[in-house]
């Protein structure tokens, strides 16, 4: 493997200039630059990054640890923290956690072990130690999607109750009494604020008898389960709210299971957009968060949180949230 001193060689210049050329430091003539760059280049010299972060003490490096690889709002999610990321010289780590606090803290240990430069986090659960366990090696961290409540962190969210209370309220106008809503994990903020939006504004609308809440798994087997769970009893909703998308698709795999047309039979209303790609028939009525804008500004946040640890100003950044109608509930086109 080639060496500094090889490609100061080849170059014939000193090993210090080779070392300007590579960190961008000091003066170094064009001609000589090319020259450097050129022997870099024949001899496939890869600069040592570790020996260059333990001068710097930083690594350009940024971890992004989240819930469910296979969901596609944390695809478009950490496409926009990468293209950020990327953009100001920084590459990621991307860890998924299934939601298991174990894993969480797994990954978050090995994160901190490698050095990163910040940590981009979206918790397993509302009682999640992994604030403590990175703000406890002061690196800068910023918590994606969820709430952290008690904790002085940057967060960067959707409106989940805001949300809920608009698919809610769309169904109520439409008609409908008898709506369940089939949630994720209760102990996860973003289940726990949609189930609010959802029993508030059945409580507005004088509907309380009615409230019907099922808390699952943000998974398309949850929501194909619970689906088939619900049409078992003698009480049958006329209207479904899946609390993510996940839950949608595996709702409206259900119904067609059981020979219920969507919307004629059961309305369905989704949290989150569903990707082209899954094909939903009937196309979904969804409230949408922007992903890719909150994984860019939470990147943004965070590099700017590495520049400068002394602000003790903490953001919470609440992303507002679009209510696209569509024929699944009955009022879409």
């Amino acid at each position: 493997m080639a060496t500094i001193h090889d490609v100061a060689k080849k170059a014939g210049v000193a090993p210090i200039t080779v070392s300007r050329v590579i960190n961008n430091s000091g003066y170094v003539s064009d001609a000589m630059r090319e020259r450097v760059n050129a022997s870099i280049d024949e001899l496939g010299y890869v600069p040592n990054v570790l020996a260059r972060s333990l001068k710097s003490k930083r690594t350009n490096t940024i971890a992004l640890i989240f819930t469910d690889i296979t969901n596609p709002f944390f695809n478009i999610l950490a496409r926009g923290v990468e293209d950020t990321a990327h953009n100001s010289g920084y590459n990621v780590f991307f860890c998924n956690t299934d939601e298991d606090q174990e894993k969480e803290n797994t990954y978050i240990e090995l994160v901190l072990q490698k050095q990163v430069d910040g940590i981009l986090l979206v918790p397993a659960s509302l009682n999640s130690k992994s604030v403590d366990m990175i703000q406890g090696q002061d690196t800068p961290l910023v918590i994606l999607d969820r709430r952290c409540p008690d904790k002085k962190v940057d967060i960067v969210r959707g409106d989940s109750f805001g949300g809920a209370f608009q698919l809610t309220e769309l169904l109520i106008n439409l008609g409908h009494k008898h709506i369940s809503i089939i949630g994720g994990p209760m102990e996860v903020s973003t289940a726990e604020d949609r189930m609010a939006g959802y029993r508030k504004a059945m409580r507005a609308h004088g509907l309380e008898d009615y409230i019907d809440f099922h808390y699952g798994k943000f998974t398309q087997v949850c929501g194909k389960e619970i689906t088939h769970k619900i049409f078992r009893r003698d009480f049958k909703p006329t209207a479904i709210f899946a609390a993510n998308n996940l839950i949608a698709i595996g709702t409206l795999a259900a119904l067609y299971e059981l020979g219920l047309k969507v919307p004629e039979d059961v309305a369905v209303v989704s949290f989150d957009e569903v990707p082209e790609t899954l094909n939903p028939i009937p196309s979904l009525t969804v409230v949408n968060q922007p992903p890719y804008e909150m994984g860019r500004k939470a990147t943004e946040i965070l590099i700017s949180r590495i520049k400068d640890q002394n602000s003790d100003a903490f953001e919470e950044y609440i992303f507002p949230v679009d209510l696209i109608e569509r024929a699944s509930s009955g009022s879409g086109i």
